[in-house]
């Protein structure tokens, strides 16, 4: 049942809260200065925003958790989110796919250049520029000895004795100053490691050495590289950001510009996970990208920022981050080249089809059954040969691949000997299995196929929880309840791939269950006849052949075998 305004529970206080289902997920994760003023404003007339009629008819209930401040609702959403993971949430889609440069909290910290930092590590990222940031994690090896071992060693390790390490284990006098100064160099004052390569640079160019110029010149580029990229305090690298963003569909691309004084420095460009909301994927995105990061001292935001945020933002950077949507003038000038900037981004993540082409083929899918997504099918087949060993299976599609390690077999356990009521029997078990509906159940059939097991869903109260729809051979006949059959053409592919993909598995399933059979011995199902008068059958006769030849007088000559048993053999072997 839909949750309405009179059963949520509405404090007063700052909070975060929770859309979910009877069976527990979590369909949405929000913050609120004032719990019960953010709630209410789902049950308005005309919602704001287009996500909230479906996320209301879905949610069963709504659960509040107060906090003491706003900055910690920001937190804590942000912590739910990830670990839910929420369907109607907007969430950086390759977030886990870039590295951070750590340094541990050890007595001797260790440098880290790994994409799962600890958690009680001080952290540098996540950088889009991930080879950049390699290089600089080497760099501070080389310049200053940091270590990356993962235990100290009495004896030391390679690393020191070639000259990347300092050698704390042996001895640690000065280790400390020597992580203060990379300390520095990842918050963004990084001009006198710039200026000593520099230096090098020339001195190895005057001398003609290019090789070794080149490399201090790829070493400064990694280095400028790298420190766009993440925290700075130093206006030498880092004033002003602007954010852009565009979105087509649930696909949106985010653009950070970085700016000194008006002049565009670098960009970085993320993918998100689109919900219909400009402001909550803005404030999603802000929450992300500055977790690890000093804010600049100006950050120019395409739409006001949500609650809690600003002051969020202030307690991160240690002073005021003045947020500003300009209409006018250089910075609006600068805000309109990040929007421009997140749309040419968006054009080239989509001819990526979001990262491929089977996902391009589900988003078409989609789009032809007029759905919000296809990113998740399960399909159903059927198989048998004269009532002779009852098959079916099913295969899923996740993003338009198959994922085979979600493919099921099922032998049909009742007494149908027709198609309709083997796959009823097999959908309704597969149903009471599950813990997350598909974006649509499909099952290999026509209308007739649509309404048996539409009817055994409804019978079980599973009607309305996912789509379901059958797929006939013939022309290619797409047939769904409410809808006119729909002859599928190119955007259908994953329909089709999904339909045979089901088929190949089912048939050949099938197919080994009866070669098993075949290859079966009769002689095994004989009642009283053991693995040893088996055998001594065999040493008798000289074989199977033998067995099979021989009378019941012949069988009973056999030791251990009586009439009664040479009987059974006889009438088993013909």
């Amino acid at each position: 049942m839909p949750v309405d305004l009179a059963s949520a529970d509405l404090p007063k206080e700052a909070g975060v809260y929770l859309f979910k289902t009877k069976e527990g997920r979590v369909l949405y994760v929000g913050k609120a200065t004032r719990l019960n003023e953010r709630i209410r404003s789902y049950f308005a007339s005309n919602p704001d925003r287009v996500m909230i009629p479906e996320l209301v008819r879905r949610a069963d209930e709504i659960e509040c958790i107060v906090t003491q401040t706003p900055q910690a609702a920001l937190v804590l959403e942000r912590q739910l989110i990830r670990e839910h993971m929420p369907r109607f949430n907007s969430m950086l889609k390759d977030g886990k796919s870039f590295p951070y440069l750590v340094l541990t909290n050890d007595e001797y910290p260790r440098i880290m250049y790994t994409r799962h930092p600890p958690k009680s590590s001080e952290q540098w990222g996540p950088f889009p520029n991930a080879g950049a940031a390699k290089q600089v994690m080497q760099l501070l090896r080389r310049q200053f000895g940091i270590r990356d071992c993962k235990e100290l060693l009495p004896q030391g390790c390679l690393s020191m004795h070639i000259g990347l390490c300092a050698g704390p284990c042996i001895d640690g006098a000065g280790y400390g100053d020597r992580v203060k100064t990379v300390r520095r160099i990842l918050n963004g004052d990084a001009a006198p490691l710039l200026a000593e390569l520099v230096a090098q640079m020339e001195t190895d160019a005057k001398a003609e050495a290019f090789e070794q110029a080149a490399r201090h010149r790829d070493m400064i580029r990694a280095v400028r590289a790298t420190t766009r990229q993440h925290v700075v305090s130093s206006k030498v690298y880092r004033d002003c950001d602007a954010l852009g963003i565009d979105a087509e569909g649930d696909l949106a691309a985010i653009v950070v510009l970085h700016a000194d004084e008006g002049m565009v420095q670098g960009q970085e460009a993320w993918p998100v996970v689109y919900r219909g909301d400009i402001g909550e994927s803005i404030s999603m995105f802000i929450a992300e990208h500055y977790a690890h990061r000093r804010p600049p001292r100006l950050l120019l935001s395409p739409v006001p920022l949500f609650d809690g945020l600003q002051s969020w933002l202030d307690e991160r950077r240690g002073s005021r981050v003045e947020v500003r949507t300009p209409q006018r003038g250089d910075l609006e000038n600068l805000a309109t080249l990040a929007r421009q900037n997140a749309t040419i981004q968006l054009h080239r993540l989509a001819s990526k089809s979001s990262g491929s082409l089977e996902q391009r083929a589900a988003d078409e899918g989609a789009k032809a059954l007029s759905m919000e997504q296809l990113n998740h099918i399960v399909c159903f087949d059927m198989a048998q040969l004269q009532g002779d060993e009852r098959v079916g299976a099913s295969v899923v599609m996740r993003n338009g691949r198959p994922a085979k390690d979600e493919y099921r077999k099922y032998v049909v356990k009742g007494d149908a000997l027709d198609d309709l009521r083997m796959m009823k029997e097999v959908v309704v078990r597969w149903a009471k299995r599950q813990e997350e509906w598909p974006d649509l159940l499909l099952i290999d059939g026509g209308e007739t196929h649509l309404n048996t097991i539409r009817t055994a869903l409804e019978e079980h109260g599973w009607s309305g929880r996912f789509p379901l729809a059958a797929l006939a051979k013939r022309e290619e006949t797409i047939h769904r309840k409410g809808h006119e059959p729909l002859v599928l053409d190119r955007q259908g592919r994953v329909l089709v791939h999904a339909r045979d993909e089901a088929h190949r598995f089912v048939n050949t399933f099938h197919r080994s269950r009866r070669s098993r059979q075949r290859l079966a011995d009769p002689l095994e199902a004989v009642e009283g006849l053991g693995a040893k008068k088996l055998q001594a059958l065999l040493r008798h006769f000289g074989g199977r052949k033998g067995i099979e030849h021989a009378t019941i007088n012949a069988l009973m000559t056999v030791p251990g075998i009586g009439p009664a048993l040479a009987e059974r053999i006889y009438s088993t072997l013909h």
